[in-house]
């Protein structure tokens, strides 16, 4: 058992209490994300999205202004296995197998594609009291594909379909959400075709009380109402609310419900406007259950610079809110709001003083201690045409390299605190490796914390100071478990 100091508390975890245990996309550098994470039956489950670098060049590569594309790759990102996988450790004889991949179907138009391209969201579901909880991801379809499903396991090997969330003939694609709470499922889209991977266009809850049947129903009105929230994209469960923290480009709302009754329920909205620093908390990117408060962390899409909505860049923020309505400014900017004036509780600005950290990605409470990861998109600056930096990076770069930024400060940050507001940095360097430059997925378990990251950066890269493309033994998608002896 792990040493329990004199306040009763589990020390914090450190850098060196984080042990590599999957590395290079299990084996495959095209394994991009550890894109969902869940604990379930003794074993750790991870889902990965393949060739993200490739699918976003589909999608954006003319709106990045780069000198040439970091990773090597088709142009049609169709040409590669992009089959998503879900993988299963067991930590008691320290062994992964890929417990289930992506079958392949006919897309609308013909050709084979994958069905799914990522489970964006796992979770466990108690679908009867007495009974033993059952393990559901969500699914992200390619744009020819069949719109995202909800999938159902009891054996974590076999992933049978229900079905898909009230999304029939609907232009959405992915869902990235799946909460179980008061006995029941929800889940909300989060994205469209036409590349819009966080823009849903129908922006609804939906609840299912048997959804091993498949039988979902919308639970709020239509964007509670406003259609400036252009996706819900976060859902928490939390006493006796269920949250839902939405994408706004004129900054995040939060809303709760009890759910109680017959639906659509009564919704209360707690923030707006981003809590009140408009546009650059564009959206609820996580959300934890801490110490009795609701800790959220803000974000830009597209890594902290949205091109399309001329949005950013601008770093993340951490805001906590209270039972009552209360809320806290923790990590951020200061300001003045209809609440108050709000100063960082931490001490610390947007980002944690990081200009790079676009996301706040991932929290989880691990014996006592809020863990917190960041997506950090420094390393994508040797890449960019110079003529494409704004004024702050052009003056800071004169005096910093890319090549030395890689080599000494990229790379995801994670952060602990013991009381939401004193943070110590665990990492702030992606746990060792540059590449790493998001924490996307943490999980506590009675092993230890699970990490797993976001590293598109492989199999084969551009060196920054390079004219061919090498392989990466340190690029794709890596999970990490921290404990202490």
């Amino acid at each position: 058992m792990p040493h329990v100091n004199r306040l009763g508390m589990h020390p914090g975890l450190n850098k060196d209490h984080f042990k590599l245990i999957a590395y290079g996309g299990f084996g495959d550098g095209h394994n991009s994300y550890a894109h969902s994470m869940v604990w379930w039956n003794g074993r750790l489950y991870v889902s990965t999205i393949r060739g993200a670098f490739s699918l976003m060049r589909k999608r954006q590569a003319g709106s990045l202004g780069l000198d040439v594309w970091p990773v090597e790759g088709p142009v049609d990102p169709f040409e590669l296995d992009l089959c998503a996988e879900i993988w299963a450790y067991d930590p008691r004889l320290d062994l992964w197998e890929r417990a289930f991949k992506s079958p392949m179907i006919e897309g609308t138009g013909g050709g084979m594609i994958p069905r799914e391209v990522s489970y964006r969201a796992m979770t466990t579901h108690r679908e009867a009291a007495g009974r033993d909880p059952v393990l559901y991801a969500c699914t992200w379809s390619p744009a020819r594909g069949p719109g995202p499903i909800v999938l159902r396991s009891d054996d974590g090997r076999r992933f049978e379909r229900t079905c898909e969330p009230g999304l029939v003939g609907l232009q959405v694609t992915t869902i990235r959400s799946l909460v179980s709470f008061k006995g029941r499922l929800y889940t909300t889209p989060a994205g469209s075709r036409g590349g819009n991977q966080n823009i849903s266009g129908h922006v609804v809850i939906y609840e299912s009380r048997e959804p091993q049947a498949g039988q979902w129903e919308p639970v709020c009105d239509f964007a509670f109402g406003d259609l400036s929230n252009k996706s819900i994209h976060e859902l928490c469960g939390w006493g006796d609310y269920l949250y839902a923290g939405t994408l706004n480009h004129s900054g995040f709302q939060l809303w709760r419900s009890r759910c109680e009754g017959e639906p659509p329920y009564e919704w209360e909205k707690v923030l707006e406007r981003g809590a009140w620093r408009g546009k650059e908390n564009q959206g609820v990117l996580s959300m934890c259950v801490f110490k009795d408060a609701l800790y959220i962390g803000t974000g830009i899409q597209g890594g902290g610079i949205d091109k399309l909505n001329n949005i950013g860049p601008a770093p993340a923020e951490l805001i906590r809110v209270h039972e009552d309505g209360r809320w806290d400014l923790i990590v951020g900017d200061p300001r003045d709001t209809p609440d108050g004036r709000k100063e960082p509780l931490s001490g610390r600005r947007a980002g944690f003083d990081t200009f790079f950290n676009g996301y706040f990605w991932r929290m989880c409470e691990h014996e006592g201690w809020l863990y917190i990861g960041t997506f950090e998109w420094s390393g994508w600056l040797g890449y960019v045409k110079h003529s494409r930096w704004p004024g702050a990076f052009a003056n800071l770069m004169a005096y910093v390299t890319p090549k030395a930024m890689f080599e000494n400060t990229t790379g995801f940050d994670m952060y602990r605190s013991y009381d939401g507001e004193n943070w110590v940095p665990v990492s702030n360097n992606g746990l060792g490796n540059p590449h790493n430059m998001g924490l996307r997925t943490l999980e506590s378990t009675p092993y230890g914390l699970f990490a797993g990251t976001a590293n598109p950066w492989g199999p084969n890269l551009m060196p920054l100071d390079g004219d061919r493309y090498v392989f990466n033994p340190r690029g794709g998608c890596e999970v990490f478990l921290g404990h202490r002896p």
